[in-house]
């Protein structure tokens, strides 16, 4: 019987699904022990390179393969210029200082700038990001000899919301890690990570003796803050939604335990609204509380996420306290140029997403 292309992808999901309920049942430290002979098996002799993020998907990822092959792994740190405030010197410290992991640091800020100039749709850029990063890679793997193999943090939630695709739908998105790569990559990929969620991901992290503070790290998209900047992605608007997510964070971090709340960030719609600033010392944003000089302004709207979850798959808006939302609105408006107002997004998951693109 003539096999269809419908009967191979349904195949593959199976096998998907097979994989996933294997390691569901798995004890942290057993599923180390798997992992790091699933991935000897795999590499073999062969040396492996690692699009380390330094969020706790790619750490995990990387210390498990790390545990399986030792210094034939290195890590590439790509700089896209895409990332949070104080991250880039960060993943330096944390893996070359502490943990010392072979780390390559990649410069490529102008480069992914330049690919995105002028892309506004979420998927294209998506792909644009997920090429380059490949493109990196390759280019850096050249330099250090025969590398076959591409270690990504790739988890279940991930996979899951790109196979509505496979499966002939629309898809919620393509993930980077998942369809956003160009076919002709010539690595191998490795993905100890492909079956888990995200809590799963935490406890495994756990097991390695990874630092708390890594382990809980919030989640962080492949993509950065271009999936966070809706529309065109300017070195501008860079800058107005990393100080914006900058004073979300710190703000959020200042209640105990960070008020329970999983995720928290800030986004830059492609939204101008007109506002009032009163002019004197205190900065034409800043609230005076008082009579003074005012005059129109047509600024951007910076949009506030913060959610509790614990497997990315659902979501609840936290319900931060007032005085926390009041915080963030005042010095956002007050401390970062050509912003003039402040909403908070009360949407769960389902409908919404958690990330606005």
């Amino acid at each position: 019987m003539k096999r269809c292309a419908g009967m191979d992808v349904n195949e593959n999901l199976l096998r998907e699904e097979q994989a996933r309920a294997r390691v569901a049942g798995m004890a942290p430290d057993e599923f180390v022990e798997h992992s790091i002979g699933a991935i000897a098996r795999q590499v073999g002799d062969g040396r492996a390179v690692c699009g380390l993020s330094g969020g706790v998907d790619s750490s995990v990822a990387a210390a498990l393969v790390h545990r399986a092959v030792g210094d034939r792994l290195t890590c590439i740190f790509v700089d896209h210029g895409l990332l949070r405030k104080g991250e880039a010197r960060g993943v330096e410290d944390v893996f070359r200082g502490r943990f010392r992991m072979n780390l390559v640091a990649v410069d490529a800020r102008d480069r992914f700038l330049a690919k995105l100039a002028g892309v506004a749709d979420p998927e294209a850029k998506r792909k644009i990001i997920g090429e380059q990063f490949i493109r990196v890679f390759e280019e850096e793997a050249s330099k250090l000899g025969d590398v076959g193999y591409l270690v990504q943090g790739t988890i279940y939630p991930d996979v899951l919301e790109s196979r509505s695709q496979a499966r002939g739908g629309a898809g919620v998105k393509s993930h980077h890690n998942v369809g956003g790569l160009p076919e002709d990559v010539r690595f191998e990929l490795v993905e100890p990570l492909r079956y888990l969620f995200k809590d799963e991901v935490r406890r495994v992290g756990h097991a390695l003796g990874l630092p708390e503070s890594l382990v809980n790290r919030q989640p962080f998209p492949g993509p950065g803050l271009a999936v966070r900047i809706l529309g065109e992605v300017t070195r501008e608007r860079l800058e107005i939604l990393r100080q914006a997510d900058a004073v979300v964070r710190q703000e959020i971090e200042k209640l105990p335990q960070a008020g329970g709340v999983w995720q928290y960030f800030a986004v830059l719609p492609a939204i101008r609204s007109v506002g009032v600033a009163v002019i004197g010392d205190a900065g034409e944003g800043a609230d005076t509380g008082g009579a003074g000089a005012r005059r129109r302004t047509y600024s951007h709207l910076i949009a506030v996420r913060a959610v509790t979850s614990s497997d990315a798959m659902t979501a609840q808006w936290a319900r931060l306290p007032h005085g926390v939302l009041d915080a963030i609105s005042r010095r956002i408006v007050a401390e970062v140029p050509g912003v003039n107002r402040v909403v908070y997004d009360i949407t769960s998951k389902p409908p919404s997403t958690i990330e606005w693109e």
